[in-house]
């Protein structure tokens, strides 16, 4: 009867286990215009079936582990005593639908971009003059990794700001991300995100706007940044792509740091080191074989979770222990959004797609961007990028900060430090809106 009641004022029917549909697929009174039907903005509700959650409950409880791992670290991975505490969790305590709740909390819209539906978030703020500003999310996160920094950049006058920080905020899920189609071919990788983020801000009305990504999020804002579309501003990242082409060859040769590194730039090379030699698995896996991954995190709701969780320990500013920096339910929030829109396979494509060290300052990757870059590097990144780096690589940059708290999540773990850094970083580009 609970569920019942839930879904009463649903505009949808409950669905079959593991799917999901939009609601109320009508057209805004202001589109009635001549756009196409594919042009269309049409309000996104998200009502997840409670058999999908029951569904998800009986997987998890049938769980066949693995043994204990023979080392006393995270060398071979996720500990077997942290998974299984963070998934007795799951199978129990944990409650989708109140991320769901979440969700639609928020103004949430679906429009039709180069054949692909994409679901966004567009909250305006009430202030008069904000800036546009759309954030990308990345892997393996989503729009939740966003949602703490929705009301400081919208509202700031509420939580410590001016009214001339105030953003107009647009959150997509990129393709096969979350409740974004899925692509049906080939072809969706960073250029043509890139490409459809434009489309959709110019759909919204803006005529100028400003980008900002890390992960995938970091790739894709670069994108812009070189394709420059009329009205794009400047980007920020908080995963800049920085290094040196001597410095890449060493890594992938397995050389030595070229020498005449500063203190700065050696931890840098190492920290990059640790990520070719130890860390990058997940990434070789995702970029020569996703489909192969998919039918593992496809399946198995525990593997999916262990395979998010060891990069949560591992890039979150924790010192390896992610619920440091985030909650349980936080985590479980991200992991159950992927498992009930199945989109892990259709996540890792995009590896696939793009096929690229995504940290390199490639010639044709920074050297080409015309617009004003900003970067902040925080402590707990992948690596932290050096400002001479980031200097070479940027010809176009306008700010850099490095901060004292946060890692690879960082709208997640540290959302008032993230948000002090995008008023900063903007500033100056404040007023040609």
């Amino acid at each position: 009867m609970k569920t019942l009641q839930r879904h009463k004022h649903s505009f949808i029917n409950a669905v079959a286990a593991g799917t999901f549909m939009l609601a109320g697929i009508t057209s805004f009174a202001q589109n009635k215009n001549k756009q196409s039907d594919a042009e269309l903005i049409r309000p996104y509700h998200i009502s997840v079936s409670q058999e999908a959650v029951t569904d998800l409950r009986n997987r998890i409880n049938a769980t066949r582990w693995p043994d204990q791992e023979t080392v006393k670290d995270q060398s071979q991975g996720v500990k077997l005593n942290q998974i299984q505490s963070l998934v007795k969790y799951w199978g129990t305590d944990y409650d989708w639908y109140k991320a769901e709740d979440k969700l639609n909390a928020l103004p949430q819209f679906v429009t039709n971009i180069d054949g692909l539906d994409i679901q966004f978030v567009h909250v305006k703020s009430k202030h008069k003059n904000a800036l546009p500003l759309i954030i990308t999310h990345g892997w393996p996160g989503s729009v939740f990794e966003l949602l703490k920094v929705v009301g400081p950049l919208t509202d700031p006058t509420a939580y410590g700001g001016k009214a001339e920080d105030a953003f107009d905020l647009v959150i997509p899920s990129m393709p096969g991300y979350g409740f974004s189609e899925k692509p049906k071919g080939t072809g969706w990788g960073p250029e043509k995100i890139g490409n459809a983020w434009d489309v959709l801000m110019k759909r919204l009305g803006y005529k100028h706007y400003v980008s900002q990504g890390g992960d995938w999020g970091s790739v894709i804002a670069d994108a812009m940044g070189r394709q420059a579309p009329e009205g794009l501003l400047g980007i920020h990242v908080n995963m800049p792509a920085t290094v040196p082409a001597d410095v890449a060859k060493a890594l992938k040769d397995g050389d030595p740091a070229p020498a005449g590194l500063s203190v700065k730039e050696k931890a840098a090379f190492n920290s990059l080191n640790k990520l070719y030699t130890k860390g990058g698995g997940y990434a070789g896996m995702m970029v020569t074989r996703p489909q192969t991954l998919g039918y593992g995190l496809t399946d198995s709701p525990v593997g999916l979770a262990s395979f998010f969780l060891d990069k949560f320990n591992e890039w979150t500013y924790s010192g390896g222990n992610a619920e440091k920096s985030l909650t349980k339910d936080e985590m479980l929030d991200d992991i159950s959004l992927y498992w009930l829109t199945n989109t892990a396979n259709s996540s890792a494509q995009l590896y696939w797609e793009n096929n690229n060290n995504n940290f390199n300052a490639v010639e044709q990757r920074t050297a080409e961007i015309k617009v004003p870059v900003a970067v902040t590097v925080f402590p707990g990144e992948i690596y932290q990028a050096p400002k001479s780096w980031a200097e070479k690589a940027y010809k176009n940059l306008s700010y850099y900060n490095e901060v004292s708290k946060g890692g690879h999540f960082a709208s997640w773990e540290e959302p008032q430090i993230f948000t002090v850094e995008l008023r900063s970083a903007f500033k100056a580009l404040r007023g040609k809106n």
